[in-house]
C-alpha cells in the first residue's frame, strides 16, 4: 500500500535537515533572504587550486556509512529516499524509516525509477554525493575534523537520489569531467556543488570553475538549492 510520509515523519526530516547545519561544525555565512548572494557570487569566492594528493583518502575518512546523524532513528540514507521518493511503502513496526519501494522522478535523466529494495534491486536508485567524497578529500577536505567530513557526507544539500547507473558513470568527476545528460538540470546541479562547496570551504580546480561559470551564465538567476 502507498503511503506519503506522515505529519510525525515529514517532522522528523525537518529536525534532520536543521541538525546537519550544526553538525556541521562550520559557520557558513548566513543571510537574510533579501541580502543572499547569487549564486555567481558565492562562486567567486571559492578558490582555485589543483586537486591535492588521493593520499590517505578512505570512505572512513567520512565516518560511519549513511549514520543516523541527527539520532531520529533513521539512517541517512532512508532520509533521503523519504525526501525524494513518491508512492513510498515502509517497512512495519520501522517508524515509517525503511523504505521498501517508492518511484523516483531521476534528476539526473528525467526518467521514472521504480524503487524496490533488495540486494540487486536497490542498486536501481543511488544515493550520490554531489561534490563526491574523493573528490571533497581533495579539495580540501582533508583539512576538516572527523566531526566535519561526517557532516559532510551526510549533509542532505549534498545528498540526491539518482539513476544507479548514471550515479556508477560520474563516480568521483567534478562538472568538468561529468555532468547530467539532462541539460535542463545542468544549472540546479553545479548551484548544489557551488553552495557545497562554499559551506565546507572546499575549493576549485581551474577547469572545474570554469566550467561551472560557462553553465550558470546560461542562468544568472539561478535559485539557491534546498536541502
Amino acid at each position: 500500500m502507498f503511503s506519503k510520509p506522515s505529519a510525525r515523519r515529514i517532522a522528523q526530516l525537518t529536525q534532520f535537515t536543521l541538525i546537519l547545519g550544526v553538525l556541521t561544525l562550520i559557520s557558513p555565512t548566513s543571510w537574510a533572504d533579501s541580502q543572499a548572494p547569487s549564486i555567481n557570487e558565492v562562486l567567486l569566492g571559492i578558490s582555485v587550486k589543483g586537486r591535492a594528493p588521493k593520499t590517505g583518502y578512505a570512505r572512513s575518512q567520512f565516518g560511519q556509512t549513511w549514520a543516523d546523524v541527527d539520532r531520529n532513528g533513521c539512517d541517512t540514507r532512508n532520509d533521503i529516499l523519504t525526501r525524494d521518493l513518491t508512492s513510498i511503502v515502509y517497512r512495519e513496526r520501522t517508524h515509517e524509516c525503511v523504505v521498501l519501494s517508492g518511484i523516483l522522478r531521476d534528476p539526473y535523466s528525467g526518467s521514472l525509477i521504480n524503487f524496490v529494495r533488495g540486494n540487486i534491486t536497490s542498486m536501481e536508485v543511488q544515493i550520490d554525493h554531489v561534490v563526491a567524497l574523493s573528490n571533497a578529500w581533495q579539495t580540501g577536505a582533508f583539512k576538516l575534523t572527523l566531526a566535519q567530513r561526517t557532516a559532510f557526507a551526510n549533509d542532505p544539500l549534498n545528498l540526491l537520489a539518482v539513476q544507479g547507473r548514471l550515479n556508477s558513470q560520474k563516480g568521483d568527476g567534478d562538472a568538468a569531467t561529468w555532468l547530467p545528460p539532462l541539460k535542463s538540470f545542468r544549472c540546479a546541479y553545479v548551484a548544489r556543488q557551488v553552495v557545497v562547496k562554499s559551506k565546507y570551504s572546499l575549493w576549485m580546480t581551474k577547469a572545474e570553475k570554469e566550467t561551472i561559470t560557462r553553465i550558470l551564465s546560461a542562468c544568472p538567476n539561478q535559485p539557491w538549492p534546498s536541502s
